[in-house]
């Protein structure tokens, strides 16, 4: 009663489905639930998607492949673009720093050659100061040329550095370019300062010759002031002309030659000084009676006086005036004890009065030799040097050599 309500309440009761299956006499049925026949469902619907699928990807899979293929293409190409563009990046760098490493090479080569020439003209320079200070032409304080420079800038630190990490074209030659410039920046700096040691050796050699001229004229003027210049300093290879300016390779040569002609005059004209009777024979001793007229201490009327008188004491040093031979030593009457030396150009110096003589005949001396000691033999009236200078036999004044010496003193 219960269920006949129950069914009219929900209504009509569902049977389930049977399948009858129906073989000669075999009979057989299923009953179909709704769940199987839900997953029966389902499992036809997916069998027709993943047909439609593969139907699909049959279709297309040529399309798909293709796609791909050509973008793996396009990847690859890319790749060997980039692989060709850093290649040529590569050998662009290479090939700059071959032009750049061979430019360097060059100029390191062109430098050295310039440190070396200027080695060499140190080592011509070196014995050329060695004569001008023998000779008084170059003092400590003369400017002298520098020795071999070295290239300190060049060998402490490399010219390029290492090769730069491959990237765009424009950072890499950018960044060669910044490496090329300092480069040059150094080699420019060391030129300078190579061209500075050449002038500084130039100016050197210019000013020593000048020195040296200078000094020759000074002493070939107080020569000409004694009467000197006409027979003695005259120079017979006298030449001039206008100055042509010089390349560098020649400048430096010329200006050598020039400094070797400047101490040759200079040894000349002190060779001549030297050996020229214008020094003093009693250094600090006074002038008692000068050349010339004068009234005669025995007789008591005007004689000629062929020398002049150096108040002395007996025993003073008498030195030689200059350099020549001893034609003379001995008593030669009015003049007591005397000493006569030929000194060449046809002049000869004589020293009377002597209480002492140091030389003998024929022997040779030297500016400031001791050729004996002063006295009062002979027609005197007291101790004192009585000291003549002759040209080609012919009393002259000495004072006028005296005054010469006096001049180039200092510089002889």
């Amino acid at each position: 009663m219960a269920r006949n309500r129950q069914a009219s309440v929900f209504g009509r009761r569902k049977e389930p489905h049977t399948i009858i299956i129906a073989r000669g006499d075999e009979i057989r049925h299923f009953i179909v639930r709704p769940w199987l026949a839900a997953f029966c469902g389902t499992l036809v619907v997916v069998a027709a998607i993943g047909y439609l699928l593969g139907t699909t990807y049959l279709v297309l899979r040529d399309d798909i492949i293709g796609a791909a293929a050509a973008r793996q293409a396009r990847i690859q190409q890319a790749y060997e673009d980039r692989i060709s563009m850093l290649r040529g990046q590569v050998d662009r760098i290479t090939s700059r720093q071959l032009l750049d490493q061979q430019l360097v090479v060059n100029k390191v080569s062109q430098l050295l050659a310039r440190q070396n020439q200027l080695s060499e003209r140190h080592g011509q320079i070196t014995p050329i100061l060695e004569r001008a200070r023998e000779v008084g032409a170059a003092q400590d304080s003369a400017p002298v040329p520098s020795k071999r420079p070295e290239l300190r800038a060049a060998r402490s630190e490399p010219v390029f550095a290492a090769a730069p990490a491959l990237s765009w074209p424009g950072e890499t030659v950018a960044q060669t370019e910044t490496e090329a410039d300092g480069a040059d920046r150094l080699f420019v700096s060391i030129n300078r300062s190579l061209r500075a040691i050449e002038e500084e050796q130039l100016e050197g050699l210019d000013k020593l010759a000048e020195t040296a001229f200078q000094t020759a004229d000074q002493i070939a003027e107080a020569l000409a002031s004694a009467g000197l210049s006409a027979d003695i300093t005259k120079d017979e290879t006298a030449s001039g002309g206008p100055l042509m300016p010089l390349d560098g390779s020649t400048l430096f040569d010329t200006r050598v030659r020039e400094l070797d002609e400047a101490l040759a005059k200079l040894e000349s004209a002190k060779a001549v000084a030297l050996q020229l009777p214008i020094h003093n024979p009693a250094p600090g001793k006074a002038v008692t009676s000068s050349f010339g007229v004068r009234r005669d201490p025995f007789v008591r009327r005007q004689a000629m006086h062929t020398g002049i008188d150096f108040r002395t004491p007996t025993g003073t040093p008498i030195h030689s005036t200059g350099a020549g031979k001893v034609v003379k030593a001995g008593w030669n009457g009015g003049y007591g004890r005397m000493v006569e030396i030929e000194h060449g150009h046809g002049l000869s110096t004589r020293y009377a009065h002597l209480s002492r003589i140091d030389v003998s005949v024929g022997q040779k001396v030297s500016t400031g030799d001791l050729v004996g000691k002063a006295g009062s033999t002979g027609r005197s009236t007291g101790p004192h040097l009585h000291y003549e200078i002759r040209r080609n036999g012919t009393a002259i004044d000495p004072v006028r050599f005296l005054k010469a010496g006096r001049k180039i003193q200092n510089l002889l």
